[in-house]
């Protein structure tokens, strides 16, 4: 069977673009837009020393340090330094965006900026999920920091290459690191509860467990006698290992394969209300409209719709 990370990536149909690398000098602040629905920012900080501002919340970042917004928010990215705040500047290149200080100056931070994409079904129900925002810092990890090093020296010396598949070698990078931060426990190494990185292992094997057969009949008293535990015990490790109550992750788990199976095949919605563990169409139809925000019906035609916006027309000009 797959393991829980990796089921999660490809339900959520995710994409990864790298879209600046910024070299900021002392004293810089850059804001960064809302993104789209279906978008999520992140940053990857390997040296210097920045704070990032989402909302209300101010994060201090060190080098190995990566955020994510699931939500897309807005956001700044602020360097210290003596002298009022100065905005950036931008240079285009084939791959990717490089984003410098006005005025100039030597650069006290290097940090890719990049977002990822995913479907309106299980990726959107995944990065919902998650802490907003996500932040992890790989730096206080000696086994993630040696990865991390590996991954950003990847990044960077292909930064520097930009040439052919560039963007396709960085897009690839991109999704390990977002394969790292889904599976890095919270503790020394992130301030965040994450419920894909469970550290007891009885916890993780019943998510994983739910993940690969949602359709099982998963009752608490299952759960628990397979974790060993009394259902008391296993209902508080469950909270405190992840976040969110057993039924609330039941829920997600099952309505993230419905959508998968509504998008990729022409299954009666009663039918999939079956596999995924639901006893009548009713009451799927409307744990599915709570969660996702519309009937398993008009999912399955507007990820239709879709597709067929985001497939290019056949054939091409014609002299």
């Amino acid at each position: 069977m797959m393991d829980s990370i990796s089921r999660l990536l490809r339900m959520a149909q995710l994409r990864a673009s790298l879209d600046k690398r910024c070299l900021l000098g002392g004293a810089t602040q850059m804001d960064v837009a809302r993104l789209r629905e279906l978008e999520a920012p992140f940053h990857v900080l390997l040296e210097g020393e920045c704070q990032l501002q989402v909302g209300t919340v101010l994060l201090d970042l060190g080098p190995g340090d990566v955020v994510m917004i699931p939500s897309g928010a807005p956001h700044r990215v602020i360097t210290s330094g003596r002298g009022s705040l100065r905005g950036t500047t931008e240079t285009a290149g084939d791959a990717f965006v490089t984003t410098r200080s006005e005025r100039g100056g030597a650069a006290v931070i290097d940090l890719f900026c990049g977002h990822y994409t995913f479907d309106a079904g299980a990726g959107a129900l995944l990065f919902r999920s998650l802490p907003d925002p996500v932040h992890v810092s790989f730096g206080q990890s000696a086994e993630s920091d040696e990865v991390l090093r590996m991954l950003s020296a990847l990044m960077r010396g292909e930064a520097r290459r930009e040439g052919e598949g560039t963007a396709a070698i960085l897009s690839a990078l991109c999704t390990v690191l977002l394969a790292m931060v889904l599976r890095t426990s919270r503790g020394d190494t992130t301030t965040t509860t994450l419920w894909t990185a469970a550290t007891d292992g009885r916890i993780a094997e019943a998510i994983e467990g739910v993940l690969n057969e949602p359709g099982a009949d998963w009752t608490i008293d299952r759960l628990s006698r397979a974790a060993a535990m009394s259902r008391a015990t296993f209902l508080r490790h469950f909270s405190q290992d992840t976040g969110m109550t057993v039924g609330a992750f039941l829920a997600r788990a099952r309505l993230m394969a419905a959508t998968e199976l509504l998008s990729t095949t022409d299954a009666t919605v009663a039918t999939v209300a079956g596999q995924v563990g639901y006893q009548s169409e009713s009451a799927f139809s409307r744990a599915f409209r709570a969660e996702v925000g519309t009937t398993p019906a008009r999912f399955r035609r507007d990820q239709v719709q879709r597709r067929k916006a985001s497939t290019p027309a056949d054939g091409g000009s014609h002299d």
